[in-house]
């Protein structure tokens, strides 16, 4: 399969620490890949270097072989990646609708003039711009809500919200961080089946998730860190009986 995401020996130093310790990821098209570890491991810090949030000490990042490398944000989304937070990041007094529109409007361009006169092409955007949010919300099943402040949905609603959001967008690469956190069980069904369509419409996800079943309910291929290291890498089979990641971070769970 080819490649959509890469990454090559990214390192990431926070003065004396080393939060990223020469770190590879190769995420195929196709696919959902998990990267799992114990607290601190590194996880969201390998997000925020590949979506451009943070500039790496050392390393390389391409979305569909382009380099995006220290790109800021806008950039990195351009060039198709798109991402969710562990804490929610929404706008709680604009609505559901005016929320996803953000991530709609952001795959078009126009003029201040031309949006201030109120010309056919601003116009025709900002058709395009809210059919396609409407679209989003209604693959994560929020339509009714459309109209609701963000700040009245519930938190599992939020979430889905925030997904749409990237959604939007039209990436070509998912970065979700713990979208499950705060889902109970049945919610993280209906998450695990959302993951899976999200797949089969084209786009790549690359999940950072604590829970086990979910991952390897969703995941094609995993990639364990550890102290800011990947130690296995490899299908759900493989990794869960890997002796390394069972000591660092699956044997660790199980007694907690």
């Amino acid at each position: 399969m080819n490649s959509v995401l890469e990454a090559k020996g990214v390192r990431l130093d926070y003065g004396g620490v080393r939060a990223i310790d020469d770190v590879d990821l190769n995420i195929a098209e196709g696919t959902i890949h998990a990267v799992i570890g114990p607290n601190g491991a590194g996880k969201t810090s390998l997000l925020n270097v590949c979506s451009g949030i943070i500039v790496p000490s050392a390393g390389t990042v391409t979305v569909n072989g382009r380099d995006v490398t220290g790109a800021i944000p806008s950039v990195v989304s351009r060039a198709g990646m798109a991402r969710t937070f562990q804490n929610i990041q929404l706008f709680p007094h604009s609505s559901a609708l005016e929320n996803v529109l953000v991530g709609a409007a952001a795959k078009h361009s126009v003029g201040v003039i031309s949006c201030v006169l109120g010309l056919r092409k601003a116009r025709k955007l900002d058709e395009e711009a809210r059919r396609t949010a409407m679209q989003e919300l209604e693959f994560v099943g929020l339509t009714a809500r459309a109209d609701d402040m963000a700040s009245s949905l519930p938190y599992g609603s939020q979430r889905l919200l925030e997904m749409a959001r990237a959604l939007a967008t039209r990436p070509r690469v998912l970065l979700l961080d713990e979208p499950g956190a705060g889902f109970n069980s049945q919610e993280k069904e209906v998450l695990a089946q959302l993951l899976r369509a999200i797949r089969d419409r084209g786009v790549v996800v690359v999940l950072v998730e604590h829970d086990m079943t979910l991952v390897m309910g969703v995941a094609d291929r995993i990639s364990v860190l550890h102290y800011g290291a990947k130690i296995a890498e490899g299908l759900p089979s493989e990794v869960s009986r890997d002796p390394a990641v069972v000591d660092a971070y699956l044997g660790s769970e199980a007694e907690d």
